[in-house]
């Protein structure tokens, strides 16, 4: 595993909040990479283990992941507030701009910045996300998050990913499920294996419909006359086809790649993931 380094910032209402910083070039803007909705610093992994050096790469955890402080309010569980989050995080570290790898929320947080602050958008990957989500699979999503399981052992753990995540992943062995299981899962202070996250981080997701109303398009659109990749699992039920096409058509420039046999989300080290992300990083530095 690549050598990073545990770092902080603090957000406006004072939590302490966690990034690893993979050190690399100085004369390119860092990678951001902002992980999904119950996922931690730990899922970028694969990508920072093969770009840091050429490439800095930051992986922060929003607030209720990993080792970022849990929120007393968990009405400030929602993307708008880990956009502000972010900002702090800029400003702290003295960041002006950064290529943005956003995987499902952290997608959802790349687009909506793009509204407020695109000069902070140097490149982004939006990974399996858009401007529209099926409803399918946020119900899928909603049936499994914040329910608190716990495990006696990591082979227990794996086993339970595979029967909630199989749909999204139907060539995974056993040693992929136990790989995930640790990238998601941390032992606690009782012996049990649980979910690295606050499990209110559910309550302001549980709301059916909640993200009905809200038109991400302009967000999306915001992006123009920056590198883009778009990415999609092939099997993914929170990306359509037809979205996934259409965002392609509204942002000149951009490459939207297709991953085989994977759904939500691509880890980002399949072949055709790591290639595109290749093709990216050619067209910015």
């Amino acid at each position: 595993m690549t050598e990073f380094a545990d770092r902080f910032w603090t957000s406006r209402d004072g939590l302490k909040l966690h990034y690893r910083d993979y050190a690399g070039r100085a004369d390119r803007p860092p990678l951001l990479c902002l992980h999904g909705l119950t996922r931690n610093a730990r899922d970028a992994e694969p990508l920072a283990n093969r770009l840091a050096g050429e490439w800095r790469v930051l992986c922060p955890e929003m607030r209720g992941r990993g080792d970022s402080a849990y929120a007393k309010d968990s009405a400030t569980y929602n993307p708008v507030q880990y956009v502000e989050d972010l900002l702090q995080l800029f400003a702290q570290a003295e960041i002006d701009r950064a290529v943005f790898v956003g995987t499902s929320l952290g997608g959802l947080m790349a687009m909506i910045l793009a509204l407020s602050a695109p000069e902070r958008i140097a490149g982004v990957l939006l990974n399996d996300v858009g401007p529209e989500l099926d409803p399918a699979g946020l119900e899928r999503i909603r049936g499994y998050v914040g329910q608190g399981r716990n495990f006696p052992t990591w082979m227990h753990a794996a086993r339970a990913l595979e029967e909630s995540q199989k749909i999204a992943f139907p060539d995974y062995e056993i040693s992929d499920w136990l790989t995930m299981a640790k990238r998601v899962m941390v032992i606690g202070s009782n012996g049990r294996i649980h979910f690295d996250y606050d499990m209110k981080i559910a309550e302001p997701f549980a709301q059916p419909g909640g993200e009905a109303g809200v038109d991400l398009w302009p967000c999306f659109e915001a992006l123009r006359g920056r590198p883009a990749l778009l990415l999609r699992g092939e099997l993914s039920d929170v990306l359509s086809a037809q979205t996934h096409q259409a965002m392609a058509r509204r942002l000149d420039g951009s490459e939207a790649v297709t991953v085989p046999r994977v759904g939500h989300a691509p880890t980002l080290d399949e072949p055709e993931a790591r290639a595109a992300i290749d093709r990216l990083l050619a067209r910015i530095g």
